[in-house]
């Protein structure tokens, strides 16, 4: 996951004493549709309308992967699956068609400005996560970095975003009010029997309680996304991915999910790995958002490979994996909650 961090926040990802305090606080006004105060380098500024958008398909299960208020490939796709379930000519553009089919649900205001309560700043946090295995398996847990990594992964976007949504001089301590994407669900009554580090986990992404059944989940290597069918062929949710790479391609065919890991462990095995080193040696790495594999591991039926979450989700869809296919931690805790073990699984071209 991602070393920069909010800027005034932390001197660095290791500066413990710093976490609490920082530079976030309300947008001023402006005359145009940006609400940002501290622009990003590099990148146009946060579109209010774009983000409502955004919204309002993260809530509806065509995640726009980062909540940014920005267009590109995530939130495109995320448009166009949208309009497939909907029997809508698809675009892949917020065009006027698009904006009918969205104003049904424009109550899902673009932001929400919270006060940050205990829970939400509450560790544990692990400052300094070595790059080598062997030293991040000596760690109890590979937690976030610091309360403003956490934060923004709660709310589906980055730091960097949330930098741009407050204005420099507040800090991130107790009953501060801060102005984050609406990624907050309708619901948080999760199945009891769900053990209770993973509904803490569910909570913590803000992930809503109800989902759509899957029957089916199809992953398109052209597309880049993930697609959750119901038992009609319906359409119902979408998700960017990260599927494979040249020297570890996506195993194209039909599998089966066999178990789904809550906050699971990764076992390191280097003979796995085509870029590991010689003298890299099998480790056991503590679970945690920061894991390689992220919150969630669904395995399957062909060896060695799985579905997961990650520690890096502003690479999705714009980068390359071991050949297993990559979500977001928040859309693959989502996807947890839409399919049980047994169900088919395509790759295809």
């Amino acid at each position: 996951m991602t070393k920069t961090v909010l800027a005034g926040i932390l001197a660095s990802t290791a500066a413990t004493a710093a976490m609490m305090t920082g530079a976030i606080a309300q947008p001023q006004p402006q005359a145009s549709n940006s609400s940002s105060t501290t622009a990003i380098p590099g990148k146009p500024p946060l579109d209010l309308s774009l983000l409502h958008v955004q919204v309002i398909l993260d809530h509806l299960g065509f995640s726009p992967g980062i909540l940014d208020g920005r267009e590109g490939i995530s939130l495109t796709a995320a448009i166009k699956g949208f309009q497939e379930s909907r029997g809508m000519r698809i675009t892949g553009k917020v065009d006027q068609a698009m904006l009918r089919a969205l104003y049904p649900y424009r109550q899902l205001r673009p932001v929400k400005t919270i006060a940050l309560t205990q829970d939400m700043l509450a560790g544990p946090y692990a400052p300094n996560i070595p790059k080598e295995e062997d030293q991040q398996a000596k760690l109890p847990g590979l937690y976030y970095r610091a309360p403003v990594e956490k934060l923004a992964e709660m709310f589906h976007t980055t730091p960097e975003v949330l930098q741009e949504m407050n204005a420099p001089g507040t800090k991130l301590t107790l009953g501060t009010r801060i102005n984050f994407p609406n990624a907050l669900p309708g619901a948080r009554n999760y199945d009891p029997k769900l053990r209770p580090d993973w509904r803490a986990t569910l909570n913590t992404l803000n992930v809503d309680s109800n989902q759509p059944q899957g029957a089916k989940i199809v992953v398109d290597k052209s597309d880049g996304v993930l697609r959750v069918l119901d038992k009609a062929g319906k359409l119902v949710a979408q998700f960017q991915v990260t599927t494979g790479s040249e020297h570890d391609p996506l195993p194209l065919g039909t599998w089966k999910v066999t178990v789904v890991d809550y906050n699971p462990k990764f076992h390191f095995n280097p003979d796995l790995f085509w870029d590991a080193k010689k003298s890299d040696d099998p480790a056991m790495l503590p679970a945690g958002p920061n894991g390689p594999v992220g919150v969630v591991w669904f395995d399957l039926t062909k060896e060695h490979y799985g579905i997961h979450g990650t520690p890096e989700p502003r690479t999705i869809g714009r980068t390359t994996s071991h050949g297993c296919v990559r979500l977001a931690n928040w859309n693959a805790a989502r996807l947890s909650l839409m399919v049980k073990p047994g169900v088919p699984v395509v790759f295809q071209a």
